[in-house]
């Protein structure tokens, strides 16, 4: 089986900071996505592409991070 590359640019960097997300906080794939079911996180990216896609990756993961771990951003 031969796996075509992403061409879109937001899948792209949703697939590139889950990998990274999952990676920080040692998550297997399963606890990810049950986490993305509570929290929306590639919605989160999806919307953010914007800035997100200019910023730098410890700037895009702290984002991330106050947005899966504060209650006070939602």
């Amino acid at each position: 089986m031969t796996h075509k590359p992403i061409s879109d640019p937001v899948a792209y960097l949703q697939a590139h900071y889950a990998r990274m997300f999952m990676e920080r906080h040692n998550l297997q794939p399963h606890e990810f996505v049950a986490l993305n079911k509570k929290k929306d996180i590639l919605g989160f990216l999806r919307l953010g592409y914007e800035p997100f896609h200019l910023t730098g990756s410890e700037g895009v993961l702290e984002e991330l991070n106050k947005y899966v771990f504060e209650d006070s951003i939602s």
